[in-house]
């Protein structure tokens, strides 16, 4: 029987990606995406389509439902990599858009996992997988909101895992850091007039979408999923230093331009 999972954020990057890999792998892939047209594209390229808004609480719950429907209640994996980015100083980021991000990125994505949940409980096995970030590890000037909200998914993944430990389901994240895929394009910059722009050493270090792959894979499928894989240099070495040098050291290598 084909194990079933749901990717969120399938309509480019990291989740188109995802989708196309898993499908080859023998997975049946539920894509959810925001847009209908979207979706219409999934179901296009012969992935099971789901238009999910997780900024709506209505649309989550709408999903979660043609998910259950659609894998007959055997959801085997959830990968949660929708979201997006608000960039501005924290000065010019208003409530409504610091809510609105934590509305994508963190609370339609606990909403969504705790629709899911029970039947993936009711099996005894299963994989719940979250796209991190660098920004979930530092915080720098202009990315405040962004990184609170995946310092947050961080400490939700935890939580998650310790509660979840025995049931049969591992809970790992996945940190990319510079990925090249239209993430960066469709960041709501608070200020158009001056938008936070990432710095050169992140260009230099970008891998393709496909470079989350083996991690993914890993995740899904060894026996012995890592708590955290950091995909690229750049995340690795972020990952090494907090934990090696002085936050005020640190604080002066995340200033350098």
């Amino acid at each position: 029987m084909q194990k079933a999972v749901l990717i969120t954020g399938c309509s480019s990057g990291i989740g188109l990606a995802a989708a196309y890999d898993l499908q080859q792998r023998g997975y049946q892939v539920l894509a959810a995406c925001r847009k209908a047209e979207d979706v219409e594209r999934m179901n296009q390229a012969g992935f099971i389509g789901i238009q999910l808004d997780l900024d709506d609480a209505q649309s989550v719950e709408h999903a979660a439902q043609q998910v259950l429907i659609a894998c007959n209640n055997r959801l085997y994996a959830l990968f949660n990599n929708g979201g997006y980015g608000v960039y501005g100083t924290l000065q010019t980021v208003s409530r409504q858009q610091f809510e609105q991000q934590f509305s994508t990125n963190l609370f339609g994505t606990h909403q969504l996992t705790m629709l899911l949940l029970p039947s993936m409980l009711a099996q005894g096995e299963g994989r719940i997988i979250s796209t991190s970030s660098v920004m979930g590890l530092i915080s720098t000037a202009g990315r405040g909101a962004y990184a609170a909200s995946k310092y947050a998914l961080e400490a939700w993944n935890d939580a998650l895992r310790h509660e979840l430990h025995g049931s049969g389901i591992r809970v790992s994240l996945i940190e990319p850091g510079p990925i090249d895929t239209h993430f960066t394009a469709n960041v709501h910059q608070t200020r158009h007039d001056r938008p936070v722009k990432n710095p050169g050493i992140a260009a230099r270090f970008a891998l393709p979408a496909e470079a989350i792959l083996p991690p993914l894979r890993h995740a899904l499928e060894s026996r012995h999923p890592r708590l955290r894989y950091p995909v690229t240099l750049l995340a690795w070495a972020i990952t090494v230093l907090r934990r090696l040098v002085p936050a005020t050291i640190m604080d002066r290598i995340l200033r350098v331009k």
